[in-house]
């Protein structure tokens, strides 16, 4: 079910017949499956932003596809009506919605780093969409959707940005076109305190100088709180639960664990190419975390978080520098590592969607681990595959479906998942709870503290929300412009 709450006393009055976007007992569902959107009623304005918020795997993806006429493979419409600037999107030719997604609504997806593509420049990127292909018009686009146009940034390519920055210049391709219609999933996830409310600063200019419909599916109450018109809460008919066991946070580091043990990085340079140009993206960064820790890495977007996991999993070059793992040298390049020291390490990113192949099921993927890195039996997989599923708080039925059938959230829990069926001793985690609810995020953090309290498992985290880190990580570090600022106790320097 679902209901329409009014969050402002300044949305304006309005009638039935202005409505963009009528929606009226909206029900999505797979055939002989699960229903992934509940019954849903709304009326969507020109001049307003309308949030959509609920629990991961509540519909709130399901909802923004269905408003561009791209439903999930083999899902149907199967009560209710929807109606987009006069159309019905998933009943109209293939011309014609074209045509409507080009012209009149756009959509900004959870993981937008995978529609940019890596060849092109960021000035290229958003000339393409265009309806004024202007050097001006498009530094003004950069600049409205908060990137630094006086760094270069319109001249690097997608692969060279953090993800808050490639959020930002999708936002940008967006707006470009002049569309009515802007449906944003997750704007704000990946991005620091500050720049999340400038985005909400922004939603709300956008919608008034361009009257422009908004609506924003998001976790996040404080961005909904600060533009959204209207909220729509969506609640799904059954909502798994994450099986923990109850524990306290385990102390820093194993019994007996020397010096030497667990991985450490030693004067880490590392770049992004720029054409013949090396931009620095990592300087003199140095970083040690010892088996059965937690380290949370902070920093601005942009400061090279991202790319500091990114070397310790060995998927990005260091210029130079030194890895180890327990004392012994680790090569910078993962193919160089061996069978164990690969499954040692695990990389949950922040991009689910890039790292899920779309043509396998999810079973097909957490099998994967389990066959390379697992001394398990065949015939054992599938209910090993259902354990992992259970303890990231997805049905087993999710098994037997593809990525592209999940929400944004239910994916994060698949990448978790798949990480952890290689048992590993080092988890690195970016971002792993910027597309969960406020509930679920809590029990992904509780389940790690338990693996790290059973498997003295160290546990690497780069997040932006500072509430989680505090209360479940021992030592922070500080990054900013590629460099380590400052190191010491969570609690008490995040907290100052």
């Amino acid at each position: 079910m679902s209901y329409l709450a009014p969050v402002s006393a300044l949305a304006p009055t309005t009638t039935d017949a202005s409505a963009l976007i009528t929606v009226t007992g909206l029900e999505i569902s797979l055939p002989d499956g699960p229903v992934l959107l509940p019954a849903t009623t709304a009326q969507i304005h020109a001049g307003q932003v309308t949030a959509l918020m609920g629990s991961s795997g509540c519909g709130k993806t399901t909802l923004l596809r269905a408003l561009i006429g791209h439903l999930p493979q083999a899902a149907a419409v199967s009560a209710g009506t929807l109606r987009v600037l006069g159309h019905v999107p998933h009943q109209l030719a293939p011309d014609e919605l074209r045509r409507l997604r080009r012209t009149s609504i756009a959509y900004v997806g959870q993981d937008p780093g995978s529609a940019l593509n890596p060849r092109m420049t960021v000035r290229r990127l958003v000339t393409e969409l265009a309806t004024d292909s202007g050097g001006e018009n498009i530094a003004a686009l950069l600049a409205e959707c908060r990137l630094p146009t006086d760094a270069g940034i319109a001249e690097r390519r997608p692969t060279a940005l953090s993800g808050g920055q490639q959020r930002r210049v999708a936002l940008a391709r967006a707006l470009a076109r002049t569309p009515k219609v802007l449906l944003l999933d997750e704007p704000t996830a990946g991005l620091d305190a500050t720049l999340r409310g400038e985005i909400a600063h922004l939603l709300r200019h956008l919608a008034a100088s361009r009257n422009l419909a908004v609506v924003v599916a998001t976790h996040d109450p404080d961005l909904a709180a600060a533009c959204a018109d209207h909220t729509i809460y969506l609640t799904p008919k059954t909502t798994p639960t994450l099986r923990t066991a109850p524990g306290t946070l385990p102390d820093s580091g194993a019994p007996g664990a020397s010096a030497d043990d667990g991985i450490a990085a030693k004067s880490i340079d590392a770049y992004f190419r720029d054409g013949r140009r090396r931009r620095p993206v990592l300087t003199g960064a140095a970083f040690t975390a010892a088996p059965g820790s937690a380290t949370a890495i902070v920093g601005p977007s942009g400061s090279g978080k991202t790319t500091l996991l990114r070397v310790l999993a060995g998927l990005h070059p260091t210029h130079t520098g030194q890895l180890t793992l327990d004392g012994r040298p680790l090569a910078a390049n993962v193919r160089r590592r061996t069978r164990e020291q690969q499954r040692r390490i695990q990389l949950v990113p922040q991009n689910p969607l890039a790292a899920l192949n779309p043509r396998h099921t999810i079973g097909q993927q957490l099998a994967r681990p389990l066959r390379l890195h697992a001394d398990l039996p065949k015939n054992a997989r599938p209910d090993r595959v259902a354990e992992l599923l259970t303890q990231v708080g997805l049905a087993t039925d999710h098994a037997d479906r593809y990525p592209s059938e999940l929400s944004g959230g239910q994916r994060q829990r698949v990448s978790i998942a798949r990480a952890l069926a290689a048992d590993p001793d080092i988890l690195l985690c970016d971002e792993i709870t910027s597309a969960l609810d406020g509930d679920t995020a809590t029990g992904i953090m509780d389940l790690l503290t338990c693996l790290r309290t059973e498997h003295h498992m160290t546990l690497i985290v780069v997040s932006h929300e500072h509430h989680l880190v505090a209360r479940y990580t021992d030592t922070v570090r500080f990054l900013d412009s590629g460099r380590i600022t400052g190191i010491g106790p969570t609690a008490r320097l995040l907290t100052a």
